[in-house]
């Protein structure tokens, strides 16, 4: 009976945090470091999209002028960077506007206007000719500068992607605001666009959708339900917010804590469950600029979930053995 107690109390223990565990909660977060970018002679500015590399502990930015893509270290630190060629894509101005990282090296970059996401090994200091780039077509609006502004790579399933569309306007060609997921298939002169919608974007509430994150990357939240949820930016909103995906906002944080006039268009997360934004240069700043988001309620380690099972299937032995005996 004692052995029984115990289980139960380390079981209850643990599933008293994790059960908690529904949401990241983007109200504990708070701004913790800022960090200006290198300029790299015009590589670095506008800094629009940026993305977390496990493998490597690094990020990786580009600026929307889709001149190259640049690594960094958590801190800012220009670590090296790759140029474009977009020669051969017949895209009219190069924005690129969203950035995924898949491991190994390897990322995609997505064109917003033809809506395009290409998939490259990254070399330091090389320069990759994206005409000859595998891609996938991400949906078949008419190009336009209302396109698909974030990419996040969900590496629980095999290929699984999430996007997000910018806006709507008055010519329904150009496509409404938009949350995709699904998987993408990448190939020489472009994949078939299989990517569907989601939910419904309005929904969040948000004057525009400028990058998205998945949950899945943070160790903390395995086995939760949090898991799940999406991080999504809004530049216009000037908000950052947590939902489902079928759209139910769950937490949000107001960015005017970030203090900066400039245009905040990037998002990542690491595995610890700290955010990274990029913003633009602008205003009386020259550089584009890093953000650092951290929570003040840490995020449960991965740990806690290992001492429930634990727990719980000690549980289960006991009391099978109790059955047993009587």
């Amino acid at each position: 009976m004692k052995k029984l107690l115990i289980a139960s109390a380390i079981a209850g223990a643990a599933f008293g945090v994790s059960a908690q565990t529904t949401s990241i909660g983007l109200g504990n977060f708070q701004l913790t470091a800022n960090y200006a970018l290198d300029t790299l002679g015009g590589r670095g500015l506008e800094a629009s999209a940026v993305t977390y590399a496990r493998d490597r502990g690094t990020l990786f930015f580009v600026g929307d002028e889709g001149l190259g893509v640049v690594e960094i270290s958590r801190t800012g630190t220009t670590i090296g960077s790759q140029a474009f060629n977009w020669t051969g894509t017949g895209s009219t101005n190069n924005d690129a506007e969203g950035l995924t990282y898949l491991g190994n090296g390897r990322l995609v970059v997505v064109d917003e206007r033809p809506q395009r996401a290409y998939s490259f090994d990254y070399v330091a200091g090389g320069t990759v000719n994206l005409g000859s780039t595998p891609y996938a077509t991400i949906s078949n609006y008419t190009p336009s500068n209302i396109g698909i502004e974030g990419i996040s790579f969900d590496p629980r399933g095999t290929g699984s992607f999430v996007t997000v569309k910018q806006d709507s306007d008055a010519n329904v060609a150009r496509g409404p605001q938009e949350v995709r997921a699904g998987s993408l298939s990448f190939a020489q002169g472009g994949g078939t666009p299989s990517l569907p919608v989601l939910f419904d974007a309005a929904l969040l509430g948000l004057n525009s959708l400028s990058d998205v994150q998945v949950l899945s990357v943070v160790d903390g939240l395995t086995g939760t339900v949090a898991a799940d949820n999406l991080l999504i930016l809004s530049l216009d909103s000037r908000r950052l917010v947590e939902t489902t995906r079928s759209g139910q906002v769950l937490s949000s944080l107001d960015l005017s804590l970030l203090n900066t006039s400039q245009a905040i268009e990037g998002l990542t997360i690491d595995e610890n469950g700290v955010i990274y934004i990029v913003a633009e240069n602008g205003g009386s700043s020259a550089a584009s600029r890093l953000f650092v988001l951290s929570s003040t309620a840490p995020i449960p380690e991965p740990q806690t979930y290992a001492l429930l099972l634990a727990g719980l299937g000690v549980i289960g032995a006991l009391a099978r053995r109790r059955l047993n005996v009587a």
